[in-house]
């Protein structure tokens, strides 16, 4: 949110509409986080992935979004710039996206305060689910971050984009692609075949525009190399934008059906989503803070040293976490696979994976520590 907010009101050469919104955004939402952590310890759930929360909290989602919704189109409307530069169309695609998604994957019936049941059933309500939770990952935690990596990246670097038409060509075919992919969550289920194939279809697809934007991100830093060297901040990004290579190469390798059957329900899927939102969501929010923050208030960085240390330790951490995952899912998805010659399954007891993988939790425990 910091990152739209403050490169929002440049790109458009105009202040945010409102203040008091903005205002009412930032502390609804973290009115929201408090919520959501005094809830979930208490059971107090609907028990859907990336939805738990139950319809008070949802509701408050959706009103607090609405303001901000309202907050960033109102000051699109009042723009001093007529070009609407490619960031703006990814935080469009953001907010507009997100609303749907909440919304439709939220609707329930209350039968308490604390409690309400979905309208949804079955495999219906299974599809819906990973309609939402596919796309709450697209279009909360990637587009919003492609937005602020098309900003903060060549501001960084002091270069222009790599390829503007590049930029715009991964933006339409994301938001088309995107969308359809859902359904690779729910592969060798109760959900149609024909359902399961459009999902793999479309997320493989997916794999050409994500390393498109990917590619232009990295290029962009063409002529700056050097100074990955010494800029904390160039550090970052260049890692950030790396770790969506390496997550949208493996997510559409991930969705086929064979690779699903042995990974999906392992600890892969930990070790791949981690990867994702700690090397490419955190490591972008770092670079943009440690780009913003000197900036905002007229000073330097306190410690390059300080930041260095910052980097390698995440890099370090983030790396040795997801390799444990890696290991420890391909070891579950062998064991639960391996059978006698007779067909019986040669480890029937669930806790022998268990204690098989636990050097690798040994690891993770390590890696997130860092």
């Amino acid at each position: 949110f910091a990152g739209i907010y403050h490169s929002t009101q440049r790109l458009l050469k105009t202040r945010m509409a409102s203040d008091v919104l903005s205002r009412v955004h930032f502390w609804g939402w973290q009115a929201i986080i408090v919520a959501a952590a005094v809830t979930l310890p208490m059971g107090l759930t609907q028990g859907k992935e990336y939805a738990e929360l139950e319809w008070p909290v949802d509701l408050a989602i959706t009103l607090t979004w609405v303001v901000f919704a309202v907050n960033f189109f109102w000051t699109l409307a009042k723009r001093n710039e007529k070009h609407l530069y490619v960031a703006i169309w990814f935080y469009i695609a953001t907010i507009v996206t997100v609303a749907v998604l909440h919304i439709v994957n939220s609707l329930a019936i209350p039968i308490s305060a604390t409690k309400s049941y979905s309208v949804f059933g079955g495999a219906q309500d299974g599809l819906v689910q990973w309609w939402y939770g596919h796309n709450a990952v697209a279009f909360f935690l990637t587009t919003p971050v492609l937005g602020i990596m098309y900003y903060y990246l060549p501001k960084a670097a002091g270069r222009p984009v790599f390829s503007y038409r590049l930029s715009l060509i991964h933006f339409w075919a994301l938001i088309f692609v995107y969308i359809w992919a859902g359904p690779h969550h729910l592969l060798n289920t109760a959900l149609p075949n024909w359902a399961q194939t459009l999902g793999v279809i479309f997320s493989v697809m997916l794999w050409a525009p994500s390393w498109g934007g990917m590619l232009n991100g990295l290029l962009t830093l063409r002529g700056a190399w050097d100074r990955l060297r010494t800029d904390p901040v160039l550090k970052f990004l260049a890692a950030g934008v790396t770790f969506y290579g390496m997550a949208t190469l493996e997510g559409p390798l991930l969705s086929i059906k064979g690779v699903s059957a042995l990974a999906h329900y392992t600890d892969w899927i930990i070790g791949h989503v981690h990867g994702g939102a700690l090397g490419w969501n955190g490591f972008m929010a770092a670079g943009m803070f440690y780009w913003m923050i000197p900036r905002l208030y007229g000073t330097e960085l306190h410690s390059r040293k300080l930041a260095d240390v910052h980097f390698y330790l995440g890099t370090f951490g983030i790396l040795l976490y997801m390799a444990a995952m890696y290991v420890s899912g391909i070891t579950q998805g062998l064991m639960w696979k391996a059978q006698n010659p007779d067909g019986t399954l040669l480890y029937p007891t669930f806790v022998e994976t268990v204690v098989a993988v636990m050097p690798m939790y040994w690891m993770r425990f390590v890696g997130g520590t860092l």
